[in-house]
């Protein structure tokens, strides 16, 4: 499938995907082109971009609209009043103040340029439709102004002027693109369906903005961008979307900084293309969090990009009861820090995730990383699972179906039933700390490593184990230990370059008893203390030459630094010894093993 680093649009989101940096990308692997026309065309419009998004001179205050309770006053021309009703028929500058108690404001203007409305301390409230309705422009843009408090809100239920639509259909309501800045504080409550949406994109470039909608909380179809600001968002239904079907270059979410937060009952963020995070905080809750439970038919994921979801950096926090970051197509991260607690998948793309770095904190998951190829290059990874902490196979995910005891299924159940040599797993780096009630590594194909390092404490019961793969196992460097039940334990395979141990004792280890394995003149090779109760220790490593013996032992302790149970550094005081053996070939089998 086709890596898609990001969409590009022929208006004004084009200069602001240039913008964020997720060219960079381009050369981190992906195989998208921009060819010179298109970049011919994106530097022709940045600067057309920056003047629709005020990044010129924004200090005149132009026409002054005095809001007065039922009626407005208009300093100037380029704008009418009829009762409580204010309607801007011309482009430039408008500065609002005051409150409308059951009034609107209208931009309706057929001129080539930018409509700007700077908000100087309003309330404006609309029982029966829209408050702030830009109907007809190029561009809308509302400025927050310095140290201004503004309100905007709905009613519940709408009069519309045309029966046969539904629009306008937010509090605030743009039929063109629509940027938000400033520094100031806007308050908007969506009563009736969404709080702010756009029929083109939307921008945010400042501001601090919170948002609480009965449906979507920020919609933009084309695009939407949020380069800075203060965003908090409540949605009964999305909480951040775009959502144009009909072009495959529209349809995406772009961050590149600021603080965001967003509590919604469906997905936090949604995409119909792409997600490209590059900054910013951002926490995230979808569908009521990691405990709740959804009906199948509902999607209540932190981050869903339908096409690709592309991470070059930030700070996210996600608490969902489906997929934390999901993409029916691709993910790529290639940094940032994540702190994850998922219903189902932490991590989960239909064709393929990359991990080229990034430190992650996957606290709860079904399944720690689902995909049908998954690559690791870099990055710190530490995922606690239910079920498999990597699991690579193929088919739809099932959208989150967190089940309710007793009931039969399971989040986000795929539609595979056999295995693939479609399906891969690639280690190539970074450090892989699972702990998995199922399969530590489940691999519906095969695996190839590389290096990194891979820490895996693994299932307790015969029927999982800590290592499950269907084709074949090629490690060739890096570290392994994985420790779990010894049912189904399974070593890295014969055409290995790099030596292991499957090391299977008579019965089962306590929690947290150390297993010591040294050289036969006492250099230390591996200490492991798994964090639960297991029968069967995989390991490999550069350290495990052919011909070599080494002394295994059980028990005892280390002065070392233990991280995820392994021990660096320090001295062992012995325990008992359990067994000996010499590296006869590249997987060296101890104990009762099939």
């Amino acid at each position: 499938m086709r890596k898609r680093c990001c969409s590009f649009s022929v208006g004004l989101c084009c200069c602001v995907i240039f913008l964020t940096g997720i060219i960079n990308c381009f050369a981190a692997g992906s195989d998208v082109s921009v060819s010179q026309s298109k970049l011919s065309k994106i530097k022709m419009l940045l600067e057309e971009f920056r003047k629709s998004d005020g990044e010129t001179d924004n200090s005149a205050e132009g026409v002054r609209i005095v809001l007065n309770g039922n009626s407005a006053s208009v300093s100037g021309a380029g704008a009418t009043v009829d009762g409580s009703k204010v309607t801007i028929t011309s482009a430039g500058t408008y500065t609002l103040s005051g409150s409308l108690t059951d009034g609107q404001i209208v931009v309706d203007t057929a001129d080539a340029e930018t409509v700007t409305l700077i908000f100087n301390g309003v309330n404006i409230r609309n029982g029966s439709g829209a408050a702030v309705a830009a109907l007809s422009a190029k561009h809308t843009v509302i400025t927050l102004a310095d140290n201004t408090q503004n309100d905007v809100s709905d009613g519940a239920s709408y009069i519309f002027e045309d029966p046969t639509t539904d629009e306008p259909n937010a509090a605030i309501f743009s039929k063109n693109d629509l940027t938000i800045r400033g520094s100031g504080s806007l308050t908007v409550d969506g009563n009736y369906n969404d709080g702010i949406a756009s029929k083109d994109g939307i921008t945010i470039t400042g501001g601090n903005i919170s948002i609480d909608a009965a449906d979507d909380g920020l919609r933009g179809k084309d695009y939407l961008v949020v380069k800075d600001g203060n965003l908090t968002v409540k949605a009964g239904g999305d909480g951040i979307k775009s959502d144009n079907e009909e072009d495959t270059e529209k349809g995406y979410i772009s961050v590149e900084g600021g603080v965001i937060n967003v509590t919604a009952g469906g997905d936090a963020f949604d995409a119909q293309t792409d997600v490209t995070i590059t900054g910013g905080k951002i926490t995230l809750s979808s569908g009521g969090g990691s405990s709740s439970y959804i009906s199948g038919d509902l999607s209540a994921k932190g981050i869903k990009g339908v096409v690709s979801v592309i991470i070059e950096g930030g700070d996210m926090t996600a608490n969902s009861a489906d997929d934390a970051i999901h993409s029916n197509g691709s993910i790529i991260i290639n940094g940032g820090t994540f702190n994850l607690s998922s219903g189902d998948d932490a991590i989960h793309a239909d064709a393929s995730v990359e991990i080229s770095g990034g430190n992650f904190t996957i606290a709860k998951s079904y399944e720690g990383i689902e995909s049908a190829v998954i690559t690791i290059n870099d990055g710190d990874i530490r995922m606690v699972s239910s079920d498999d902490g990597i699991n690579v196979a193929g088919g739809n995910d099932g959208s989150g179906m967190n089940v309710r005891p007793g009931q039969t299924g399971r989040p986000g159940q795929d539609a595979f039933t056999t295995a693939s040599g479609n399906y891969w797993l690639y280690i190539n780096g970074g450090y892989i700390a699972a702990n998995a009630a199922g399969d530590g590594i489940d691999v519906n194909g095969s695996i190839l490593m590389t290096g990194g390092d891979v820490i895996v404490n693994g299932p307790t019961n015969n029927g999982n184990g800590a290592l499950d793969y269907d084709g074949y196992f090629n490690i060739s460097g890096g570290l392994l230990v994985a420790a779990g039940s010894s049912g189904m334990a399974q070593a890295p395979g014969n055409t290995s370059t790099q030596n292991s141990l499957l090391m299977n004792f008579n019965s089962a280890q306590r929690a947290g008893s150390p297993v010591h394995i040294q050289s036969s003149d006492g250099k230390e090779i591996l200490t492991f203390a798994p964090s639960k109760t297991y029968q069967s220790i995989v390991f490999s490593s550069p350290e495990l030459v052919k011909g070599s013996a080494y002394n295994v032992y059980i028990g005892g302790s280390s002065s070392g630094a233990v991280k995820d149970g392994l021990y660096q550094g320090g001295t062992y005081t012995a325990g008992t010894k359990y067994s000996s053996f010499t590296v006869s070939g590249v997987v060296t089998k101890v104990g009762n093993t099939f």
